[in-house]
């Protein structure tokens, strides 16, 4: 029976793929677990990684948990908050994984109702996510029968798998910037041979890769390729530690990090969209993509932790952000059809085509759409995003190795990291939505920011001339010269020694990772840096630009 349920759920994907307009639930994967005989295996529906899926469908062996009694006696025994939500992580993981996959199902129903007039292949793009879904069972079972280890410490297969989900991202974003911008959209025909074949290609390498081809756990996705060697990393300036054996290669942090980064991509087009349709709706969908996008980011934390056990809420969190985004989205993509003509006849196969909700819903959908004037091409696009992803492998992958606080598994400083950076996010979002020109404002002022009603950009800085530039100049060098002692203060009080940058490489490198994170949470400030500069400019065009001539003109009086 066990097998029948994991064919059903592969058919269910594969035909949601290939086309097929059926989008009912169909049998979950059932597997052992510690509390029962069987359980759902955990579906991970967050467009961002493979990790929770990871270490939830790891538990198709029967040694990865304790019984249910041994769990509660760990978490009994535990001495940490942390440590004993990390125990039964991995419990909880699993109801919310298990619990994902129908809203998921719920939301690409909605979100391809006709109505929406929602591109193909950005449709193909939220569909194709089910066989990343499904490719992670797989690998999670080869992980842990071949390898004795999760996923995500197996890096060739992790990266393969993460690769469907990038594949599905930039779908998504390909086929809403297209839509938007173009009167001609690609046919979804060619895409969706293309990401099949690359699933097919992930399928033979799971296949072949342990056996056959003689890979290892820590074989390096794509060979790893971009690394540098272990001398080249010792020699670094700040290099104070060495790298984990589980270490994820540049290849493999470089697909997280795109997906990341296109994902935000992707929330930003579907805010737009809602200019492209008329249909306001659209921007509570990106609302509802954003505990999906926290989802990622845990993923990532958990990353850039080395993948420790004592982080294992991690899993738990994403997982949970999962479940909740699924939701979101669900209930976001239902507004959207019910705005365009929704309704629950849409359910009876028997209608007549000349039924007024069809000719209604037909009209809608027939409506056209406000295209967009594009902003950038697909080119530059990419290109920026190549270039940020690289930027950010990189650094994280060898900058950190200058720091303690990887190799600490600090739990408050993982869900700092959690919570703050979609909180950044969110943040940027609703202050365009309070901004009554909405999208066209933010393209038109791509570097303004907003506070309430209220928006400060550089071009009211400029229109003090060089009077303005100048303040702004100065009040950015005390904001700076001010962020080097709060570093070291911030360093001191979680040291317990103030940093020596000029003898210790690693004091060097904390200070600069304060300033960094510390340049993040300042943009909340920067409505505040900018206003000022507009208070300190008629100072500085009095006192400082134009002090000689009044001086002159005083002269020439007396």
């Amino acid at each position: 029976m066990t097998n029948s349920f994991r064919v059903s759920a592969a058919a269910l994907a594969i035909a949601t793929i290939s086309g097929v307009g059926a989008f009912a639930p169909s049998f979950p994967l059932v597997t052992k677990s510690a509390t029962s005989s069987v359980n759902v295996a955990p579906m991970n529906m967050v467009p961002f990684d493979v990790n929770s899926a990871i270490d939830v469908t790891s538990t198709l062996s029967s040694n990865m948990m304790a019984d249910a009694g041994a769990s509660i006696n760990t978490v009994m025994e535990s001495s940490g908050l942390l440590t004993s939500f990390a125990d039964q992580g991995q419990n909880l993981a699993g109801i919310f994984f298990q619990q994902s996959l129908l809203p998921y199902l719920a939301f690409l129903y909605f979100l391809s109702f006709r109505g929406n007039k929602i591109p193909d292949v950005a449709n193909f793009g939220f569909q194709f996510l089910l066989l990343f879904v499904v490719s992670t069972i797989p690998a999670g079972i080869i992980s842990k029968s071949v390898y004795d280890t999760s996923l995500a410490n197996v890096d060739w297969l992790h990266g393969w798998a993460e690769l469907l989900l990038t594949i599905s991202n930039i779908l998504v974003v390909w086929g809403l910037k297209e839509g938007s911008t173009s009167p001609n959209q690609t046919s979804v025909g060619t895409p969706r041979l293309v990401a099949l074949g690359m699933f097919g290609l992930f399928a033979a390498g799971a296949a072949l890769g342990p056996g056959t081809i003689g890979w290892e756990a820590h074989s390096g996705f794509m060979a790893g390729i971009g690394g540098l060697g272990t001398e080249t990393v010792q020699s670094l300036p700040w290099v104070t530690h060495a790298e984990p054996i589980n270490a994820l290669t540049i290849p493999t942090w470089a697909i997280h990090f795109s997906s990341v980064i296109e994902y935000i991509i992707a929330m930003d087009l579907v805010w737009k969209y809602s200019e492209v349709t008329g249909n306001e709706k659209w921007k509570g969908m990106t609302f509802g993509m954003l505990p999906l996008h926290a989802s990622g980011i845990c993923a990532c934390t958990y990353h850039f932790f080395y993948n420790p056990s004592s982080l294992q809420f991690l899993v738990t969190m994403q997982a949970g952000f999962t479940l909740l985004g699924n939701i979101t989205c669900a209930i976001a993509a239902f507004r959207i059809a019910q705005a365009n003509g929704w309704t629950l006849g849409e359910a009876n196969p028997f209608r007549k085509e000349d039924d007024p909700a069809i000719l209604a819903v037909d009209g809608i959908a027939a409506e056209a759409l406000v295209l967009r004037k594009p902003v950038e091409s697909n080119a530059v696009l990419a290109a920026k995003v190549t270039a940020g992803t690289l930027f950010l492998s990189y650094a994280v992958k060898y900058g950190s190795l200058g720091l303690d606080t990887p190799f600490e598994a600090n739990g408050v400083v993982a869900l700092a990291m959690v919570l703050g950076i979609p909180g950044l996010t969110a943040l940027s979002f609703y202050q365009r939505g309070n901004n009554a020109s909405g999208a066209e404002e933010a393209e038109s002022k791509p570097f303004s920011f907003q506070l309430g009603d209220a928006s400060l950009s550089m071009s009211d800085v400029k229109k003090y001339g060089v009077a303005g530039t100048l303040a702004y100049v100065l009040t950015e060098l005390a904001f700076w010269i001010v962020a080097f002692p709060v570093a070291a203060f911030a360093l001191y009080q979680s040291t317990g020694h103030w940093p020596d940058v000029i003898n210790e490489t690693g004091d060097r490198a904390a200070v600069l990772a304060f300033i960094f994170a510390g340049a993040n949470v300042a943009r909340l400030f920067v409505p505040v840096r900018l206003g000022a500069a507009l208070a300190l400019a008629p100072w500085v065009d009095e006192n400082l630009l134009n002090r000689d001539g009044a001086i002159d003109t005083e002269s020439e009086d007396v």
